[in-house]
């Protein structure tokens, strides 16, 4: 078995530190997905942090609600949020439980089930996983999977693969967040692997 097809789930313990450690760590880390008798695998090339209330990026800034009551909750926990009517997010909860926190995955680099991805997504080239909404399509990820244990190897989860050397990540600000305060909008809280064609955005 290669590191790229280790289907070792990332334990809690691996999510429940700082939401920065765990952002950058991600990166090379393989989204797992079994959909249909198919094995859908991809490794994570972009994330963005969101950081508790004080964060007015974050969707828990104006403080818990139903919709962010996963963010609250146990690390290595889905949360998964629909926008636009149309598209799904998939974030991972960090941190202690109180705290709430989470990564969105913003792109992914398919390794293994890409007919099925593009059949998913109708569409095959590189666009079919290199934004947030876009993977989420891809690997059939939807609003069954908000609050999802993403450590227990079952359906969804994260396994493990290789550190990714410092030389290969870059650090910039967050996407779409124009609504945040300056300070906010200015954070160095996006992490993605350098010269990767699957990034949303260099």
């Amino acid at each position: 078995m290669t590191a790229s097809e280790n289907r070792t789930p990332l334990p809690k313990n691996f999510f429940n530190r700082p939401t920065l450690t765990v952002a950058r760590d991600l990166l090379g880390k393989t989204l797992v997905r079994r959909w249909r008798g198919v094995e859908l695998r991809a490794k994570i090339v972009e994330v963005e942090a969101y950081i508790g209330q004080a964060d007015t990026a974050c969707h828990c800034s104006k403080g818990r609600t139903r919709r962010t009551e996963v963010m609250f909750g146990a690390a290595g926990h889905a949360y998964v949020y629909f926008v636009y009517g149309m598209h799904y997010m998939l974030n991972i909860v960090t941190e202690a439980t109180g705290f709430p926190a989470a990564i969105l995955i913003r792109a992914v680099e398919p390794l293994a089930g890409q007919e099925a991805m593009a059949a998913l997504r109708g569409n095959s080239a590189r666009n079919l996983t290199n934004g947030p909404a876009r993977l989420c399509q891809a690997m059939a990820i939807d609003k069954q999977f908000n609050g999802w244990n993403l450590t227990t190897g079952d359906t969804l989860w994260v396994a493990d693969a290789p550190a990714v050397p410092d030389a290969a990540v870059a650090r910039g600000t967050r996407i779409g967040i124009g609504y945040a305060a300056p300070a906010d909008q200015n954070a160095l809280w996006r992490f993605w692997l350098k010269d990767n064609p699957f990034v949303s955005r260099k």
